[in-house]
Parts: structure tokens; C-alpha cells; sequence
């Protein structure tokens, strides 16, 4: 009989909740399978696709069926990540849900395959921002032409060249034409984004370095500036680069100048080492804002000011026991000790520890995750390597915008991953 089922002693009863056992376990299994079902009806063009080989009249009608094969691949694999992203299938009503689809934006891909068209999906209203992993592989190949094609630009290599590189790493002609008029887009969207509105960001790091540049037939060392930044949302960002030969402080104020006309606010702490030129220019445009002195750099610096080499590494223990104070107070009081103890044996050490330490201290003033962060501008460091390592490989740039060009190939590709990464950190209401 319907909804009876045998007893362990041999008699039947009624087992109603067993029955609805089952019935929750039957409809978690269907919904857990109903994502990629309906995702997976995606890939039936592929099956047409591969199955339907030439045109109507038998003949080959310039179609390319493997690139169009990798473009229905991508995109069903891009909406069953949306789908699981969002935790539910489209026009399903789900208390777990978690943000809703926004349509699909078109993008074309250069591949070994060929140029692949895909759609990949948009969501609003979600916690975390939507980037299907499916399309970073894809994206790889897009971003390395982007840099290769820069660096072979700024190295003068001819467009015919380039043409030929190009149509290997891409598996498709590509023309001295289409070289240069890509240079020229490259160009024009390496300027949009140097301009781009800024906004509120309230953690800003400056750093420079040096590279070499061809004036006049004389090779100078050109400095290039550079600022990241945290915005409010707690993600990392590329504020700019500048590239000059010249003073160092007019270029840094006209550097940060260009920062504010931008739109850059709301900035409560700046993180930088003493370059030449840059206080004076700090405190020019950003008068009124706390400055962290970069604790490594500091470490770095006190090494000179120490006049015996058997001191120097209990000196950097006492410096390290300053920053990795608990709070302002102990810091001070340890700070206080070492100048009174060198103060005899060091005293120039001891002077310059009194002066110069206590600019690293200001970052005592936030909570302590971040402090880890802001403390000293090694994130930044870090992207500065990347730069000179692109830069060993062009030796001397022919001008100052050719160096400029390159940077802002790289460090665009650098601040589209942080902007659309992981959150750095939280960052904290500001007291009134």
C-alpha cells in the first residue's frame, strides 16, 4: 500500500516521517544538479557547432569551428560560475541567493584559434564582485600582448616586426597596419587611464625609481613616481606614474598636484620614505595630512648613523622592538631608552634616532591590522620590481614617454588585479 513500509518485527506502520525524509532528500539532490543542468543546455550549439561541419552547399564557408567551439565552451563554463556565484539558477527564488544576473557584456579575445567573440556575464546587488575564473586564462594571453606590444614599441623594433611576433603568439595575421593603429589605441588607453577620475582614498603610498633615458645623445636618469592607494572599499589601486628628467621636488608637486586635479580625497595618512624632494612637495599639496615614514626604509637608514659594525644588529633589534610596540606609549618609552643609552657611546645615532624614528611612529594612531599594512611602502615596492625588471630588458629608453608608456602598460595591468581582487584591508571610520 502507498505510503506503508515494513517494520524491522515484520509488521507495517506508517512512516510519514520517513517519506518526507526522502522527498527533502530527492529535492536537494534535484537543485543541487538544477545549476549545472541549466548551464549545461549552453553547450548543445557546441554539439551542433562540431557536428555540422561546412556550409550548406558542402563547401567551407570561412567559418572557424574550433574558435567558435572555444567561445561556446567559455561561455557556458562563465554562467554556470555566475549561477553558483549567485547561489541559485535563473528565476529561481532562493533566501540564499546572493545578488542577481545583469545581462552579459560582449568582449573579443585574441587566441591561438583565432580572434574568439565571448559574452561574459554581469551581476548587481552581489557581496563579493563577479570575475569568472573560466576567462583569466583567456585574459592572460590579452594582457601579455598588451605588454609585449609596449615593450616592443618603446624598443623601436619595426611594425613589420612586431606584425610577425604578434602572428605567432596569436595563430592569426596580423597586418603593419593593425600594428600601428593598435600602438596608437594602446596609446590612447594608457592616457584615458593616467587621467581617470580619482575619488576618496584614504591610505596613499609614494615611492620612485630610477630608469635610464636618451637626451640630446647623453643618457640621464629619469625618475619615475608612482602612487598607490587604498580606497574605501578597502581594495588597492595604481594612482599614477609620472616620468621626468629633472628636480626632483618640482616633479613631485607637479605629480601630486595632477593627483588632486584628478578628483584624489579624503586622504588621512600618506606612507613614504624621505626622498629628495618629496617632503617639501608633501607638504605643498598635502598639508595637512599625517605622513608615515616607511619603517624599512628607516631600518635601512639607521645602518649608516651606527659607528661600530658589532652594533649594528643590536641596534636594529632595538629599532624593531620600537615598531612592534603594542601601542604609541611603549613605543615612545623604548624609543626614549635607546637615545638615552647611545646618547654617550653614539651620539650622532642616538640624535638621529631621537629625530628621525619618531616619523615612524604615526601609524599608531589605526588599529593594528592596519598597521602591518601601512607601516612602510614595501606593497609598493614590490611593484617597482616588476618595473625594473621590465626595464632591464629595454636597457635606455629613446625619451621620457617611451619609459612612461611602458610603466603604464604594466602598472595598469597591476591595478585591474587589485581592483578587481581580494579586499587589502578594512578600512576604519574615521573618528570626528
Amino acid at each position: 500500500m502507498a505510503g506503508r513500509h515494513p517494520r524491522p518485527d515484520g509488521q507495517e506502520g506508517s512512516k510519514p516521517s520517513l517519506e518526507l525524509s526522502i522527498v527533502q532528500k530527492e529535492s536537494k539532490r534535484r537543485m543541487a544538479y538544477q545549476i549545472e543542468d541549466s548551464a549545461a543546455s549552453g553547450l548543445l550549439p557546441l554539439v551542433e557547432l562540431l557536428t555540422s561541419g561546412s556550409g550548406e552547399d558542402g563547401q567551407d564557408d570561412g567559418r572557424n569551428p574550433l574558435a567558435e567551439a572555444l567561445a561556446v565552451l567559455l561561455n557556458a563554463a562563465m554562467r554556470i560560475e555566475r549561477e553558483r556565484h549567485l547561489g541559485a539558477a535563473p528565476f529561481e527564488r532562493s533566501p540564499s541567493r546572493d545578488g542577481r544576473a545583469n545581462g552579459f557584456k560582449e568582449r573579443t579575445l585574441s587566441t591561438r584559434l583565432g580572434r574568439v567573440a565571448v559574452s561574459v556575464p554581469q551581476v548587481r546587488d552581489s557581496s563579493e564582485p563577479f570575475r569568472p575564473k573560466s576567462l583569466e586564462a583567456a585574459l592572460l594571453s590579452e594582457k601579455a600582448l598588451k605588454v609585449a606590444l609596449a615593450e616592443m614599441y618603446v624598443q623601436g623594433v619595426s611594425t613589420r616586426r612586431v606584425s610577425a611576433v604578434l602572428e605567432a603568439l596569436c595563430g592569426t595575421p596580423v597586418s603593419s597596419a593593425t600594428v600601428s593603429r593598435a600602438a596608437q589605441e594602446l596609446d590612447a588607453t594608457l592616457s584615458t587611464w593616467r587621467e581617470r577620475p580619482l575619488g576618496v582614498v584614504p591610505f596613499v603610498q609614494l615611492d620612485a625609481l630610477w630608469c635610464k633615458v636618451r637626451r640630446s645623445g647623453l643618457v640621464q636618469d629619469a625618475a619615475v613616481l608612482v602612487a598607490s592607494g587604498v580606497r574605501e572599499d578597502g581594495k588597492r589601486t595604481i594612482l599614477g606614474v609620472s616620468v621626468s628628467v629633472g628636480e626632483q621636488e618640482v616633479h613631485w608637486r607637479a605629480f601630486l598636484e595632477s593627483l588632486v586635479a584628478r578628483g584624489l580625497r579624503g586622504v588621512r595618512l600618506i606612507t613614504s620614505d624621505d626622498h629628495a624632494g618629496l617632503g617639501a612637495a608633501r607638504r605643498a599639496v598635502f598639508g595637512g595630512v599625517a605622513w608615515q615614514r616607511c619603517q624599512f626604509h628607516l631600518q635601512q637608514n639607521a645602518q649608516a648613523h651606527v659607528p661600530k659594525e658589532s652594533m649594528k644588529g643590536e641596534v636594529a633589534a632595538r629599532i624593531r622592538a620600537i615598531f612592534a610596540a603594542p601601542e604609541l606609549a611603549s613605543a615612545q618609552h623604548l624609543l626614549r631608552s635607546a637615545v638615552e643609552e647611545y646618547r654617550a657611546s653614539a651620539s650622532k645615532l642616538s640624535a638621529w634616532l631621537e629625530e628621525a624614528i619618531p616619523e615612524g611612529l604615526t601609524v599608531f594612531s589605526l588599529p593594528e591590522p592596519c598597521r602591518r599594512l601601512l607601516r612602510t611602502s614595501n606593497g609598493l615596492e614590490r611593484v617597482n620590481k616588476e618595473l625594473r625588471r621590465r626595464f632591464r630588458v629595454v636597457g635606455s629608453f629613446v625619451s621620457e614617454a617611451s619609459c612612461l608608456r611602458l610603466a603604464s602598460a604594466v602598472l595598469m595591468e597591476i591595478s585591474d588585479e587589485w581592483e578587481t581582487g581580494k579586499v587589502y584591508l578594512a578600512v576604519p571610520k574615521q573618528q570626528t
